[in-house]
């Protein structure tokens, strides 16, 4: 959050949406009845480290980590937030002090803490728990705003792919070792995720649409939601038509993999120093893409999910339930959860961040992976994504004090009459590591066959290396001193 819209928040006071809490050494005691009461109305902004009036008295430093661990910890303890949320504080620096800021979307089910079930209004939290009206009027608003949380009493575990439960265990395994996911059944794990729900209107209990969507078999999907598909297309070579088309109607877990494969097969990559690791700038840019299309939709929609490259640019569309209007920006939005069971299962699985951070990731990616450009986030009926590919084929300045002391190693090594192809092709691979054979031969107006001649040519002299496996590594100009 920028100091600019925390100024707005302080200065709007406290109110439906926005709730202080002093905090000073240690997290208030009814903290989690404004979490709790925010989840099951509107969402909104919860302020550690200032007073009733606004007033900013600031987090002692030394709490603050203690503070975030505690807050972390109990939103996802069923015995203090049931069902537990992912919540992620965040620090920041105003007048000299400090305040933990956190943002709590509005939760597509019913939350209670320590047994109790709290409501918000523009007074405060209000304990509902036996105001059995109150409380049935929540459920059926919950119940008819989110439509993942559709019951279909009749589905059955024979119903879903055996085979994927497996894989989203050790999905969640890697993401976090020890996940509660590894000890549990197929319909234990089903429960805890939210995905079996009892339907205030009818009575009956059932898995949901969620569940049927993110593990159910091809078959069960179609019976649930027959106009249900996700269209991935490639536009280039034949604007009117299609070069390149995969029709996905299956799993959410399943179309991931196949969308990122489509992406991978059509667009270069670039690999990057991110950390101490290199990663590779393209999956990094379309799974947050690829994550969005597929978690924030309204599924009940007959518009099609779309994915379409173009030949300047990659656009991503679906029907959603928008909360404004127009272009987003990053520094100054509140992010709006459209079916958060179905992305709290992506976050466990590791395939998406908290809330919001997928906005600022992709324009984070995007600016390095499509030099000088930005994507666009229009809300709308119909949210569109668009990535920009104007610069895509072309590399990064080369970096003139480093280059010539390569070509003078290689050719004092090889002789001056090294070969213009090769010499062009290590210029290439010194400017961008991590491109395929076919994008380094568009660079140097070779076809990929023949770069994969010099490639291998350039291997067994020892002039490049190949660094990790052969699909997802890169070469890299070997130490030549």
């Amino acid at each position: 959050m920028t100091s600019d819209k925390l100024q707005q928040i302080l200065q709007q006071g406290e109110g439906l949406e926005i709730e202080f809490k002093t905090s000073a050494f240690e997290l208030n005691k009814d903290a989690f009845e404004s979490v709790c009461a925010f989840l099951n109305r509107r969402g909104g902004h919860l302020l550690l480290g200032v007073n009733n009036n606004g007033g900013i008295e600031g987090v002692i430093e030394n709490c603050i980590p203690d503070i975030i661990h505690n807050i972390v910890t109990n939103a996802n303890n069923h015995q203090k937030l049931n069902p537990p949320f992912y919540l992620s504080p965040e620090v920041i620096d105003i007048d000299d002090r400090k305040i933990i800021h956190l943002y709590i979307p509005e939760s597509s089910q019913v939350h209670n803490t320590n047994g109790r079930i709290f409501d918000r209004n523009d007074d405060g939290d209000f304990d509902i728990t036996k105001h059995a009206d109150q409380v049935a009027k929540l459920y059926l608003r919950k119940q008819t705003t989110y439509s993942e949380n559709n019951v279909f009493p009749y589905l059955e575990l024979a119903d879903f792919k055996p085979a994927l439960f497996k894989r989203i265990r050790v999905l969640a395994e890697h993401e976090r070792a020890g996940h509660p996911w590894m000890e549990m059944s197929d319909d234990e794990l089903l429960r805890s995720a939210g995905l079996y729900k009892k339907d205030p209107l009818t009575g009956k209990s059932g898995y949901t649409l969620a569940a049927a969507l993110l593990l159910g078999k091809d078959e069960t999907i179609m019976n649930v939601l027959p106009h249900y598909k996700t269209d991935a297309i490639v536009r280039i070579s034949n604007p009117d038509r299609f070069d390149d088309r995969d029709d996905i109607r299956t799993n959410l877990v399943d179309s991931y993999d196949r969308l990122m494969s489509f992406i991978g097969k059509h667009l270069p990559d670039k690999f990057y120093q991110e950390g101490e690791h290199r990663t590779s700038l393209r999956d990094r840019l379309f799974r947050e893409v690829i994550s969005n299309l597929l978690i924030h939709r309204e599924f009940t929609n007959a518009f099609p999910a779309k994915l379409i490259i173009e030949k300047d640019r990659v656009y991503a569309e679906n029907w959603s339930r928008p909360h404004g209007a127009g272009l987003i920006d990053p520094a100054n939005f509140a992010p709006f959860p459209k079916n958060p069971v179905i992305a709290k299962f992506f976050n466990e699985m590791g395939r998406v961040d908290e809330l919001g951070s997928g906005v600022r990731s992709t324009f984070r990616y995007c600016s390095v992976y499509t030099p000088g450009a930005h994507p666009q986030f229009i809300e709308g009926d119909i949210f569109k994504t668009v990535i920009p590919l104007k610069n895509i084929g072309k590399t990064t300045p080369v970096k003139e004090s480093g280059w010539p002391q390569v070509r003078r190693k290689v050719r004092r090594k090889f002789g001056e009459k090294f070969g213009e192809s090769s010499e062009k092709i290590l210029l290439v691979i010194f400017r961008s590591n991590g491109l395929s054979a076919s994008a380094i031969g568009k660079e140097v107006g070779i076809s990929s066959r023949a770069v994969e001649k010099q490639l291998a040519r350039l291997k067994d002299l020892g002039i490049i290396k190949r660094v990790g496996p052969d699909k997802g590594g890169y070469w890299e100009i070997s130490d030549l001193s």
